[in-house]
C-alpha cells in the first residue's frame, strides 16, 4: 500500500525523554495541492510551539528503512516529561539575539529553532512568490499582491501584514539574479521583485510580546552562476552615500550596487532598495512607536548578503533610536549567505550592535565566498597584513554550522545546488539538536517540502523532484474557451510619502516623480 510521506511525518503534541528512538506522530495532513495560483504547504507549526512549552518531538529515519517499517515503530508510545514553561513572549530578546545566542545553539534551544524555521520560510516565501518564468510577461515580478501575499502561500497563520514591496533596478551586473520576461510587452523593462516588509498583527504581537518589524530578502533559488557575477572588489560603504564614520569599512561592490541603485526613469524602481527600506521602517516606527518593537531581517544566498547591509543601515543612520531614546534591537537571520565585508565592516557591525545568526550547511559553497583565501578562518597576523586587499572577506556574527549528510531523508550528493537549497536548511534545522546529536525532526515539518525545487530526499519516500508549479503554467481559458496567460492586478509600487519621509531622514535628491 503507497503511503504519502506527508502522512509519516507530521507533529506529534507530546513531550519525550531526552533520547534518539522513532516514535510516533499523532495526526496527518496532506502534502499541498496546487490550485491556480493558491496553494499551501506543511510548513512547521511554530505559531502552536509558541504558544506552548517546549516539546521535542523526534522522528528519525533510517538510511535505508521503508516507511512501513518506520509506521511499525510509530506505534510505540512514551509519557511525557514534565519541564518548566517558556513562553516566547518572556524569552524574545534572547531569540533576537542579546546575548549572541550563547548556550542557545548546543545543545539546540528548542524556541530559536521554532522562530529559525519560522523566518526562514518568510524568506523561502519569497521564492515561492517569484515569477521566474521567461515566458511570462510577469517575470521578476511577485505572483500576488501585497494583501493577497500570505494567504495565497498557505501562510496566513503566520500572523503578518505585508506593508510594501521592495524592488530593485536590473541594470547592474548581476544577470544571474535578475530574470526578464522573453516577451516585448512586459510589466516593466527594468524592476524586479527583490522581497517585502511585513508587520506583526496583534494576536502575533501578543505571542511574540513585541510588535516585529520583519524585512525579507529574495536571493538565489536553483543557480548559482551568480557567484561568477561577483566583482569580487572591496569598496567603501561610504563611496555610496551610506554614512560611516570609518573610510577602511569596505563591502563587496556588486552588493552594496544592488542596494543602492536606482532608476528614475522606472515607477518601481525609481527609489532604491536602501531608500525603500529606510522609508518603510521609519514610517512603521513612529506609527507602533509606543509598543516594544523589533527589527528582524532574513534572507538566503544573495538576499542574505542584502540583510546584513541593510541591518548595518538601519543602525548606523540611527533610525532605530526612537524619540524616547529606546534603541529598537535589530537581528538578522541569515541563511547560506556569503561574506559582506571586511573585518572592519565585522567590527563596525558589532559596535553597532546589530546581532547576526547565520545558519549555514557545511557543504554549500555560497558561506565560503569571496575571500576564498583570504577570511576569518586564517591566521590574525595574516589577515593584519592583508587587511588593505581588495579580496580580504570576513563574515560577521554567529555561525551554526549544519551538515545534510546527518540528515537520512537526503541522498548523498555532489549537487552543490542542493548543498545550497533553502528548503534543505529548513530541514535540516528541524532535526538538528546540537553537535553530536542524532537528527531527529522537532517541529514535523513536511520533509517533501526538500524537493519543492531539487531533487534531494531519497528516492524511496516517493516525492518527485521539482514538484512545485503553477496549475497549466498560469494558463486559464477566457470567455471564448481560448487558452491565455491570465492578468495579473497591477502591483503596488511607492507610497505616497516615501519621498516625505526621505526628506526627514535626509537622503532625498532631485530625482523624484
Amino acid at each position: 500500500m503507497a503511503i504519502s510521506l506527508s502522512q509519516t511525518f507530521l507533529s506529534i503534541n507530546r513531550q519525550l525523554h531526552d533520547d534518539h528512538q522513532v516514535l510516533p506522530y499523532e495526526k496527518c495532513t496532506s502534502v499541498a495541492s496546487l490550485s491556480g495560483q493558491k496553494f499551501c504547504i506543511g510548513r512547521n507549526k511554530s505559531m502552536e510551539f509558541s504558544k506552548r512549552s517546549p516539546r521535542i518531538p523526534r522522528a528519525l529515519s533510517k538510511t535505508s528503512e521503508p516507511l512501513s517499517s518506520i509506521i511499525h515503530d510509530f506505534e510505540k508510545e512514551i509519557e511525557p516529561v514534565k519541564q518548566e514553561e517558556r513562553r516566547l513572549a518572556d524569552v524574545w530578546r534572547e531569540i533576537q539575539g542579546q546575548d549572541d545566542w550563547v548556550g542557545m545553539l548546543d545543545p539546540m534551544d528548542p524556541l530559536l529553532r521554532s522562530e529559525l524555521i519560522r523566518y526562514g520560510e518568510m524568506a523561502q516565501a519569497a521564492y515561492d512568490a517569484f515569477d521566474f518564468d521567461p515566458f511570462s510577461k510577469y517575470c521578476g515580478s511577485c505572483r500576488f499582491t501585497r494583501r493577497q501575499f500570505f494567504d495565497a502561500l498557505g501562510m496566513a497563520h503566520h500572523g503578518y501584514h505585508i506593508s510594501r514591496y521592495l524592488f530593485a533596478t536590473s541594470n547592474i551586473n548581476l544577470p544571474n539574479f535578475f530574470k526578464k520576461s522573453r516577451w516585448p510587452k512586459v510589466w516593466s523593462k527594468n524592476a524586479n521583485w527583490i522581497g517585502y516588509v511585513a508587520v506583526s498583527d496583534d494576536e502575533m504581537s501578543k505571542r511574540l510580546g513585541h510588535r516585529d518589524i520583519t524585512i525579507a530578502w529574495r536571493g538565489t533559488v536553483t543557480r548559482l552562476e551568480w557567484i561568477a557575477d561577483l566583482m569580487d572588489f572591496l569598496k567603501p560603504i561610504s563611496s555610496n552615500k551610506i554614512p560611516c564614520p570609518d573610510p577602511m569599512v569596505k563591502v563587496e561592490s556588486g552588493f552594496l550596487d544592488l542596494y543602492t541603485d536606482k532608476d528614475v526613469n522606472c515607477r518601481f524602481c525609481k527609489f532604491s532598495a536602501r531608500e525603500q527600506i529606510l522609508t518603510e521602517v521609519k514610517k512603521l516606527l513612529e506609527l507602533y512607536q509606543d509598543e516594544e518593537i523589533s527589527i528582524t531581517i532574513t534572507g538566503h544566498s544573495l538576499g542574505s548578503a542584502l540583510a546584513i547591509l541593510s541591518a548595518y543601515d538601519i543602525v548606523e543612520t540611527g533610525l532605530n533610536l526612537l524619540n524616547d531614546c529606546r534603541a529598537v534591537p535589530v537581528s538578522v537571520f541569515s541563511f547560506s549567505g556569503p561574506r559582506v565585508g571586511n573585518v572592519r565592516f565585522k567590527e563596525r557591525m558589532e559596535s553597532l550592535g546589530v546581532k547576526v545568526l547565520r545558519v549555514v550547511n557545511v557543504h554549500d559553497i555560497v558561506p565560503k565566498s569571496p575571500g576564498l583565501f583570504f577570511n576569518e578562518n586564517v591566521s590574525p597576523v595574516l589577515m593584519k597584513l592583508a587587511e588593505g586587499l581588495p579580496w580580504s572577506y570576513s563574515h560577521v556574527g554567529v555561525e551554526l554550522a549544519l551538515d545534510h549528510t546527518h540528515s537520512p531523508f537526503l541522498k548523498q550528493t555532489g549537487d552543490l545546488t542542493c548543498a545550497h537549497n533553502l528548503e534543505a536548511h529548513l530541514h535540516l534545522l528541524d532535526g538538528y539538536h546540537g553537535k553530536g546529536r542524532r537528527f531527529v525532526l522537532a517541529s514535523g515539518r513536511d520533509p517533501a517540502l526538500v524537493n519543492k525545487a531539487s531533487d534531494f530526499l531519497k528516492d524511496h519516500y516517493l516525492v518527485p523532484p521539482y514538484w512545485r508549479q503553477d496549475e497549466n503554467k498560469g494558463m486559464v481559458r477566457n470567455k471564448d474557451g481560448r487558452w491565455m496567460q491570465q492578468e495579473r492586478p497591477i502591483l503596488d509600487h511607492h507610497h505616497e510619502d516615501t519621498h516625505h519621509h526621505l526628506k526627514q531622514l535626509g537622503q532625498a535628491t532631485e530625482h523624484y516623480s
